[in-house]
C-alpha cells in the first residue's frame, strides 16, 4: 500500500472557508440549540475539522427573547457573578435576565460550551445574538439554517 497517497490535511487561517449562517430560535429549547450552534461555531460539522484552528461559520442568532426552557429552569436556575468585593456574589435567574437583556441567555450556554481557551474565546467572537427578527448583517449574505 502506498502510505503516500492518503494525506491528512489540516486547516489553517489561509485554507479555512468561514460562512455566515442564520439560526431562528423561536420556540427551540435553549440546551439543545446551544449545544448545536457551539459545533457549529467550532467547525465540527466540516470534514476540514482542525482543534486547533477557528474553522467554524459566523453564527447570528434572531429571536433569542422567544427562547425556552424545559422543567422549572426558568425561574429556578441562577446565574452567578462575582464583582471582586467581598460579599459581591450576585445572583440572577433567566426570568429576570430575559427582562434585562435577553441576548445574554443564549450567549451564556454558547460560552459554557466553548473551549476555555485562548482559541475558545476567539471562537465566541464569531457569535451574534439579536432579541429580536431583525440584523445588521445583510452584507455577508447569511444563510438560514435549521438546527
Amino acid at each position: 500500500m502506498d502510505t503516500l497517497s492518503y494525506k491528512t490535511v489540516s486547516a489553517n487561517k489561509a485554507t479555512v472557508d468561514k460562512q455566515w449562517v442564520v439560526v431562528d430560535a423561536q420556540g427551540e429549547i435553549l440546551g439543545r440549540l446551544c449545544s448545536k450552534i457551539a459545533a457549529v461555531i467550532r467547525g465540527k460539522h466540516k470534514p476540514s475539522f482542525t482543534p486547533n484552528v477557528d474553522c467554524g461559520d459566523n453564527v447570528i442568532v434572531i429571536n433569542a427573547d422567544k427562547i425556552k426552557l424545559t422543567g422549572n429552569k426558568f425561574s429556578e436556575k441562577q446565574y452567578v457573578s462575582y464583582t471582586g468585593y467581598p460579599g459581591g456574589q450576585r445572583f440572577i435567574s433567566p426570568k429576570d435576565l430575559m427582562v434585562k437583556h435577553p441576548e445574554r441567555v443564549i450567549e451564556k450556554a454558547v460560552r459554557g460550551m466553548l473551549p476555555k481557551n485562548r482559541l475558545g474565546k476567539a471562537l465566541y467572537g464569531n457569535l451574534y445574538v439579536y432579541a429580536g427578527g431583525e440584523h445588521p448583517h445583510q452584507a455577508q449574505t447569511p444563510t438560514t439554517i435549521k438546527l
